[in-house]
């Protein structure tokens, strides 16, 4: 049986949404909040880049699962490495733990999500997952994606790794048991979900709802927000600056409304709005 660290849970949280002027911007480059007391959720300066991705930092008795590396390699502009060494300095001390490991993976390939794995390349006793689809088959053992599940085991702590293409190849889903909290990456937050595979992306909300029927889940949790505070608009690509955010979390309850969106859409490419989310289909790759 895994065990639930969580004594109390919280995202009472106002995130940074960046700053009328960037380079004058008085908030850290990485905004850390405590979900539990075992469960971290971060965010990258808007006025870092423009991205502001959140990562993930989930820690068990043996690891530390970090989810995605953010849009910025340079650790003197994106501290992520030092943020994430004193994050579990301080929580292995306070517990007496040595000969902590730590996992770095990817809700999906892109720039922004991978950009500062290179900070982690020589820590020793981690394990940094290859971000492309021949590396996630093999590190998770997916022998039939976008097919079954994986796990991974923290030392009483299992999250579930569920495919998820659609937005890009090889996305995957993460699935907390002890918290419940579901990570779309890409493929549901409250933004633009960018469709370049329709099929698969279908394939994939129809996978989670499946999965989600099935356990409790707290919360769903995407890697942006670029919705504003009026349900169905956006903010402009590249803003550094978003003060009418709404919050990052959704639920179960959205994944189905994204479900119903896909057979009202069909695939047909271009702009889609509904109240928390915008559809983006892109037109199909033409022949190399």
């Amino acid at each position: 049986m895994h065990r639930r660290y969580a004594a109390g849970v919280s995202l009472d949280v106002s995130w940074h949404a960046g700053w009328t002027s960037p380079k004058h911007d008085p908030a850290p480059e990485i905004q850390v909040h405590w979900y539990d007391d075992a469960t971290v959720i971060m965010r990258q300066n808007r006025s870092v880049n423009y991205e502001a991705p959140f990562l993930f930092l989930f820690f068990g008795d043996e690891a530390a699962l970090l989810v995605d590396t953010g849009a910025t390699a340079e650790p003197g502009y994106f501290p992520l490495r030092a943020t994430v060494d004193e994050l579990v300095a301080a929580w292995t001390a306070a517990r007496g733990l040595s000969a902590y490991q730590l996992i770095v993976a990817h809700t999906h390939a892109h720039g922004d999500h991978v950009a500062a794995d290179g900070q982690f390349a020589d820590r020793p006793s981690t394990t940094v997952v290859g971000p492309g689809l021949a590396a996630v088959r093999e590190h998770y053992g997916f022998p039939d994606w976008p097919d079954g599940l994986a796990t991974v085991d923290l030392g009483g702590r299992i999250l579930d790794v569920i495919p998820g293409p659609g937005h890009q190849e090889a996305a995957t889903v993460f699935y907390d048991r002890a918290t419940g909290l579901l990570l779309t990456g890409d493929t549901l937050y409250p933004g633009r979900l960018y469709v370049r595979d329709w099929p698969a992306f279908v394939a994939t909300v129809e996978r989670l709802l499946d999965f989600c029927a099935t356990r409790p889940v707290s919360h769903v949790l995407g890697c942006h927000i670029e919705m504003s505070g009026e349900p169905g608009r956006d903010h402009m690509l590249g803003q550094t600056y978003q003060p009418d955010e709404p919050p990052l979390q959704l639920g179960v309850a959205d994944l189905a409304a994204l479900r119903d969106a896909t057979r009202e859409i069909g695939g047909r490419p271009g702009r889609h709005a509904y109240p928390r989310f915008i559809v983006v289909v892109l037109e199909p790759a033409g022949p190399a």
